[in-house]
């Protein structure tokens, strides 16, 4: 939109919800060979234990690999384009790819038995740990003076849609790239804003996740790639009036120098709206009367980064939030009510 318009836009955060519906650093692992092999008053002897047990450790790793699925993993890595720096990384790779694997068929094999509402899949990030997939996709921070300002104004009469998408009303952009860089919080900050701007101008357009990520500071409270928090990015394009169009302002998965430029600015916002604490009546009425609402959930078990359709129902989820989404919509299947979430690719 041109520099001098500013619409009224409303956005809607809330948190927690719960979803229903770091590599291995080899470098310093070799850093740390090196340091043990440079010690002075290490003897030489010493030093061949040293490699001798490296050795065994190395082999009696690959005794435990499963070679009959020597095939499937060769085949696994052709599909997702995976290449290994170094064997001991691949050694490593296959062990927790096996792992993985076992989830994922055992609990598909529960779920044909009725046992689970949804199935997983052995997907691009198969070949890591949940503490690794928490490191790269999980950046939230939560203000640690935060105080919910609830100025939501509930219609608990009102009868609501038994479904809603907001993709068939065109609200909703494509899914998004987010890589290594902890930027959960700007990509769910930008989406439910999106959606307000289709609302309002009828034009869809992609907003700029690397703009909050730059230039929404630790004068927010956010640290870019190391985290931040959707409250602070919409108080950020208040401040700042405005936010740059990802066309104009593309996305790096990296911290970089702020860039905003007001000639570029896609859009505005007035304030946003924060729901009861984890109140999901009031987030269901939110998503079907004001649009995609921002939330933050936690991310942090395997079922969640491995699921590949079906009602995702997690009983070990808690309040204790570590991502941030955004709810695009609602249903029910099966009896089961569901909420709609729009996620990243993060590999």
């Amino acid at each position: 939109m041109a520099d001098t318009d500013t619409l009224n836009i409303d956005c809607i955060i809330q948190r927690p919800l719960k979803v229903r519906g770091s590599k291995p650093d080899f470098k310093a692992c070799r850093e740390k060979e090196a340091g043990c092999r440079e010690t002075r008053n290490t003897s030489e002897r010493m030093k061949w234990l040293v490699w001798v047990l490296l050795l065994c450790s190395s082999v009696m790793a690959q005794q435990h690999r499963d070679s009959t699925l020597d095939h499937h993993w060769n085949l696994w890595k052709k599909t997702y384009g995976k290449q290994y720096q170094e064997q001991n990384e691949e050694v490593a790779r296959r062990l927790i790819w096996e792992k993985n694997l076992k989830t994922v068929m055992l609990h598909n094999l529960e779920h044909s038995m009725g046992m689970h509402s949804y199935d997983l899949g052995m997907n691009h990030l198969g070949d890591m740990t949940s503490e690794e997939v928490i490191t790269l996709m999980s950046s939230l921070r939560v203000p640690s003076q935060w105080q919910r300002n609830v100025t939501y104004k509930s219609n608990p009469n009102q009868k609501l849609p038994d479904s809603l998408d907001w993709r068939e009303k065109g609200c909703v952009t494509e899914v998004k790239y987010q890589g290594s860089c902890g930027a959960c919080w700007a990509f769910s900050a930008v989406g439910a804003l999106e959606a307000q701007v289709k609302l309002k101008t009828g034009k869809l357009v992609s907003l700029s996740a690397q703009n909050l990520v730059d230039c929404s500071n630790e004068k927010y409270g956010n640290k870019g790639c190391n985290g931040g928090f959707m409250t602070e990015a919409f108080q950020y394009i208040i401040d700042n009036n405005g936010i740059d169009s990802e066309a104009s302002y593309p996305y790096k998965a990296m911290d970089e120098k702020c860039q905003y430029d007001a000639k570029n600015r896609a859009a505005t916002c007035s304030r946003y709206i924060e729901l009861p604490f984890g109140s999901e009546d009031a987030l269901k009425e939110a998503v079907a009367n004001k649009g995609p609402v921002s939330v933050a959930i936690d991310a942090r078990h395997s079922s969640f980064f491995l699921y590949r359709s079906g009602v995702y129902y997690d009983p070990l989820c808690t309040q204790a939030v570590n991502h941030g989404v955004l709810v695009i919509g609602y249903g029910n299947l099966n009896g089961r009510d569901y909420w709609l979430v729009k996620n990243r690719s993060i590999t």
